[in-house]
C-alpha cells in the first residue's frame, strides 16, 4: 500500500514572507490521508525519482501540464453569504441607507430554508470556483438558515468558518428582521455552536461557529457581553465589523466615549480567535490592542471603495505586527474573486500614497509609505489569512492543508500574454495575479480533496 494518499508533481507558488514569493520549480508534494502535506521534495533530492517511480501511472498521482502551477487556495475572511443574491446592486448610496433600503430586507428573507438553500448552495460553488478554499461567513439572524450554510460548506468540502448573525437592540433594527429579544438571542447563538461543533467531528476540512456580532449599532450592551462570555465558554472564533465608516465610528464613539476596538475589547470580543473586518479608523492605539490581544483584521478594498470613506494603512498595521488578511465582503464588495480583491489592495494603497487631491501639490497629497506590492497582497489572500485564523493553511509548505488552485495559463480561450518560454518565473507570477479570471482555475482541492474542476 502506498505511503502517501496523494503525490503532486509540478511548480507552485507561496508566500515565503509578506513581501517575498517562494517558488518551487517542479518539486513533489507528498500528500497524507489526512489531507496535510506531509513532504515536500525537490528535484535534487535523493528519493525524488524514487518516488516518481513508484506513483506514476496510479491514480494517486497528479502531474501539472506546461503552463500550470499551483497556488494555495485563497482565504476570503469576510463574507456575507446571503448578500450574494444582491451582489452588484446598490453600491451608490450610503451604508445606513443600503442596509436599511436593500440588505436587511433581503437577508429577513432567509427564515425560508427553501430560498436560503438557494442562494448558500450557489454562493459556496462559486466561492470554490473562484479558488476560495476557505471563507469566514456572516449568515443572518436565523439559527436554522446560518446552520445550513455551515452544513453546505462541510457537504461542499470547503472550509467554512460560519455566524449567526445577532441583532439584538430594538431600537436600533427593523421589526421585521432583528432577534426576538437578547436572551433569545444568545440562546439561539448557544445552540447554534453546539450544532456546529457536532457537525464538524465528521467534516475532514473543518467546520468552525463564529459568534457574529452585526457590529455595535445592532446590538445591545447585554447582548454583547453575554457574546463574549459564549466565546469564552466555547472557545469560538469571533467576527464583527469595527470601525468601517464615519458614521458607524462616529455613532461608537458617542455611545460609549471611545472607539470600537476598546468597545469591543470591555465585552470580551478581542481575542486570538477574533477577526474585524474593515477597521479602516483604528487610530494607533487601536491597533497596538489589536496586536497585544492577537486580533486580526479583514482588509475588503473593494467594499472600502463604496462604504468606508478611507482607504485602510495596510502597511502602518503591518509594521505595528496586527494580522490582517483579505475579504471580499460580498456584497458591499461586488467580486466573490480574491483575485480582483488583491488588484484593489494594491491600486488604493498606491492612492493612499500618492492622493488624488490634485489641487495640492504632490509631495503634500498623499500618506508617505502606504503603498502595498502585488507579493504582499498575494501573502493577505493566502498565509495572511491563514495566519489570521491560526490555522495551517494559506501556503505550500510541509504540516500545511492541500488547499491549492491550478492555475492554467495557456488555456486556449484565455491564454495569459506569455510569449517566452524563459520568461522570469517572477514575471508570471505578476501577470497570474493580475490578469486570471475564474476559467484559469482548472482544479480546486481543499484538505486534499478536489472540490472543483472545469
Amino acid at each position: 500500500m502506498s505511503k502517501y494518499m496523494l503525490l503532486f508533481q509540478g511548480t507552485s507558488f507561496s508566500s515565503k514572507s509578506p513581501k517575498e514569493i517562494q517558488v518551487l520549480r517542479d518539486y513533489l508534494y507528498c500528500i497524507n490521508t489526512d489531507g496535510m502535506i506531509e513532504r515536500v521534495v525537490a528535484p535534487e533530492d535523493a528519493d525524488y525519482q524514487f518516488l516518481l517511480d513508484t506513483y506514476q501511472g496510479t491514480d494517486s498521482f497528479h502531474r501539472l501540464e506546461e503552463g500550470q502551477y499551483f497556488m494555495p487556495g485563497f482565504v476570503d475572511l469576510h463574507v456575507h453569504a446571503p448578500q450574494w443574491a444582491q451582489s452588484g446592486t446598490a453600491l451608490d448610496i450610503p451604508l445606513y441607507d443600503w442596509l436599511n433600503t436593500y440588505t436587511f430586507p433581503l437577508e429577513s428573507k432567509f427564515s425560508d430554508l427553501e430560498f436560503a438553500q438557494k442562494v448558500y448552495d450557489d454562493v459556496v460553488s462559486t466561492l470554490l470556483a473562484n479558488g476560495t478554499t476557505t471563507a469566514l461567513y456572516f449568515a443572518t439572524v436565523h439559527k436554522e438558515a446560518s446552520l445550513l450554510l455551515a452544513q453546505i460548506c462541510a457537504s461542499k468540502g470547503q472550509r467554512g468558518l460560519v455566524g449567526k448573525v445577532v441583532m439584538d437592540d430594538p431600537e436600533q433594527n427593523p421589526d421585521y428582521y432583528r432577534d426576538a429579544d437578547t436572551s433569545t438571542a444568545l440562546a439561539d447563538t448557544e445552540e447554534f455552536i453546539i450544532a456546529v461543533k457536532e457537525l464538524a467531528k465528521a467534516t475532514k476540512q473543518g467546520v468552525y461557529p463564529v459568534v457574529t456580532p452585526r457590529f455595535i449599532p445592532s446590538c445591545t450592551d447585554e447582548g454583547l457581553k453575554g457574546l463574549g462570555e459564549l466565546a469564552a465558554k466555547y472557545d469560538t472564533y469571533v467576527q464583527s465589523h469595527c470601525s468601517e465608516s464615519d458614521w458607524a465610528h462616529g455613532y461608537v464613539k458617542d455611545r460609549f466615549q471611545k472607539n470600537d476596538a476598546f468597545a469591543l475589547h470591555d465585552f470580551g470580543l478581542l481575542r486570538d480567535k477574533s477577526v474585524m473586518a474593515h477597521c479602516n479608523f483604528l487610530d494607533d492605539p487601536d491597533a497596538e490592542l489589536f496586536a497585544d490581544t492577537g486580533t486580526a483584521i479583514a482588509h475588503c478594498p473593494i467594499s472600502n471603495a463604496y462604504f468606508a470613506n478611507s482607504v485602510i494603512p495596510v502597511a502602518r498595521f503591518h509594521a505595528k505586527n496586527v494580522e490582517i488578511g483579505l475579504g471580499s465582503d460580498l456584497s458591499g464588495g461586488f467580486s466573490p474573486s480574491l483575485f480582483d480583491n488583491i488588484r484593489q489592495a494594491v491600486m488604493s494603497s498606491r492612492m493612499l500614497e500618492d492622493g488624488v487631491n490634485t489641487s495640492l501639490p504632490a509631495e503634500a497629497r498623499g500618506v508617505p509609505e502606504s503603498r502595498i506590492t502585488v507579493h504582499e497582497a498575494f501573502y493577505l489572500a493566502t498565509a495572511g489569512g491563514g495566519e489570521s485564523l491560526s490555522l495551517p493553511i494559506g501556503r505550500i509548505q510541509e504540516n500545511y492543508a492541500w488547499d491549492v488552485q491550478v492555475i492554467d495559463t495557456r488555456l486556449p480561450s484565455a491564454k495569459l500574454p506569455i510569449f517566452d518560454e524563459f520568461e522570469d518565473i517572477q514575471d508570471i507570477f505578476q501577470k497570474i495575479m493580475y490578469l486570471a479570471r475564474p476559467e484559469h482555475i482548472r482544479e480546486v482541492w481543499v484538505q486534499g480533496e478536489k472540490v472543483h474542476t472545469r
